[in-house]
């Protein structure tokens, strides 16, 4: 995509952490490290059940004024996460905010991050525009993210260059580079974070110390135990239905997580990613499914 384009994502709402203790009381509980977010980087990061098992993904980056966290979290499920948040808080000093007043943007094409001023660096950030901005922490590749007052976001996006797409434009740059979103493609209270490419995504931090569902997610990395991981499928027949079960004869292999457009993101077992020619083919419903290996990848 070479036009840069801005993608409203709607999909996505905004939650703030202020107070004196805002980034320790993230400390604990998340996957990454709280303490690289700054002025100039942002981060991606998961919030587990005490068993490891995915609740939330968000990102997290600085206010403009420094004063408190933003979260770019799933806008359906934003209640969820603000009231799982709150059990947590205790005694700390922490305030959570809902923000409606903010709108998110994913930002794609090859002279997006020209544009904003923004080094090829994951996870850099920098104010822009009463906002933020900032390159995407999990990959590069998928350009960077805008966090800014939604009554002028889109002003001043056009402003800065930008025209504007839609979701299915992210959509099919995201799935074809194997790039989880929400529980789009992380099945709530069922997905863990190994088996979804939070490792090499940047959304793991191993020398942080413990963080809530640590215990799980340290013994499936040094162990070996992850046995499923989501990578992109070409489909060939009508796009299946998120939950389609994916088969090899009789035998299940795997979940249709999203698709679009004859890609897709399916949670397969490992042994069936990579079976070989002679193996009979992937079926999804009336559909034909071909896996690929991320780039990214190290299973």
């Amino acid at each position: 995509m070479k036009q840069p384009v801005a993608v409203p994502l709607d999909h996505r709402g905004m939650l703030e952490v202020g107070g004196a203790d805002a980034q320790q009381f993230l400390q604990g509980i998340t996957s990454n490290d709280m303490t690289r977010v700054g002025a100039e980087t942002a981060v991606w990061t998961g919030f587990l059940t005490p068993q490891g098992k995915f609740q939330h993904e968000f990102f997290v980056a600085l206010s403009p004024d420094r004063e408190s966290l933003w979260l770019d979290c799933e806008a359906g499920r934003r209640e969820h996460l603000h009231k799982r948040l709150k059990v947590f808080k205790l005694r700390a000093d922490v305030q959570l905010t809902p923000r409606p007043d903010l709108a998110v943007y994913a930002l794609l094409g090859e002279r997006a991050l020209g544009l904003l001023d923004l080094p090829a660096l994951e996870g850099y950030a920098r104010p822009f525009a009463g906002g933020v901005v900032f390159v995407e922490p999990r990959l590069g590749a998928l350009g960077a993210r805008a966090v800014l007052p939604a009554d002028r976001a889109a002003a001043s996006l056009q402003e800065a260059g930008f025209a504007f797409g839609e979701l299915a434009d992210f959509d099919q740059q995201r799935i074809s580079l194997g790039i989880p979103d929400g529980s789009r493609d992380l099945e709530p209270e069922r997905a863990t974070l190994l088996e979804n490419g939070f490792d090499e995504l940047h959304g793991i931090s191993w020398d942080k110390g413990c963080f809530m569902g640590q215990e799980l997610t340290a013994r499936m990395k040094y162990r070996g135990l992850a046995k499923k991981r989501l990578v992109p499928v070409r489909i060939e027949g009508p796009t299946p239905e998120p939950g389609t079960s994916v088969r090899r004869g009789e035998k299940v292999a795997g979940t249709v997580r999203s698709a679009i457009d004859g890609i897709g993101l399916a949670l397969l077992k490992l042994d069936q990613i990579d079976a070989g020619e002679s193996a009979a083919p992937l079926h999804a419903g009336e559909s034909t499914l071909t896996p690929r290996k991320p780039a990214w990848a190290s299973f």
